[in-house]
């Protein structure tokens, strides 16, 4: 584990910050991992071609919708833990959140006008496959499986699935923070299909960013950061900051 002290080094001098977080970031405030070691891990219980894939939703759209009401219900008196405040007082300062999450915690406590790229989407809100109608959904008070209102097809969470590809916009965006020179990289890994949250840090470590990195225990990219910090998000973010 490399010293903090290096890791607030390299945040405090970043000309341009950019915060990618995962599951990790919102372990602390109760919401289940996808994956991993812990008994409470989602795909450990369930199918995840079942509960997450369009062809899932098709062959059984209600159990899919109530699947994730269920998770809201769980959302709706989760609250946002140490990490994502230390990670708002950078936000304070112009960094951008690029983040995996659907659980919308990074916005509840983001300063306004925050930057925030959700690559997987959220689970706040619903929205059609055929026409792209979206709606906001209230977590204390949710809606049952219903068809959209333009086009009659039943409305989805607007989550990325299993099969599916990110939004074009986020790409685009988050292609926007590399340095110009090496943009060119970017839209080769596009072109192979590279899994964009797996390859990030690998992009960033080519295009000589300085990297602090996070988690819980060690990782691949340990050896390819100048930062390694294991541990829980909330008890090590508040340190850097």
């Amino acid at each position: 584990m490399t010293d903090p002290t290096q890791a607030r080094d390299i945040l405090a001098t970043a000309q341009r910050l950019v915060i990618f977080t995962g599951a990790g970031v919102s372990a602390d405030s109760g919401v289940p991992t996808f994956r991993g070691a812990s008994a409470d891990a989602l795909w450990g219980k369930y199918d995840p071609y079942q509960l997450a894939s369009p062809q899932g939703f098709a062959a059984d759209p209600k159990l899919v919708y109530d699947w994730y009401n269920w998770r809201r219900s769980q959302l709706a008196s989760i609250q946002p833990n140490p990490a994502h405040h230390a990670i708002a007082t950078l936000q304070s300062r112009g960094a951008i959140v690029i983040t995996q999450n659907v659980d919308g915690l990074h916005e509840r406590v983001a300063p306004p006008g925050a930057s925030i790229l959700r690559l997987h989407g959220t689970i706040a809100a619903d929205r059609c496959s055929v026409c792209d109608h979206a709606e906001e959904i209230d977590l204390h008070h949710l809606p049952a499986l219903r068809p959209c209102p333009r086009c009659g097809e039943y409305l989805r969470p607007a989550v990325v699935w299993f099969g599916e590809s990110l939004d074009p916009r986020h790409l685009a965006r988050r292609r926007s923070r590399l340095p110009r020179r090496r943009r060119h990289a970017h839209r080769r890994h596009q072109r192979r299909s590279l899994p964009p949250a797996a390859g990030l840090v690998r992009l960033a470590a080519r295009n000589r960013a300085k990297i602090v990195l996070v988690n819980l225990d060690p990782s691949p990219f340990d050896n390819m950061v100048d930062a390694a910090l294991h541990g829980r998000a909330a008890d090590i973010c508040p340190q850097l900051v």
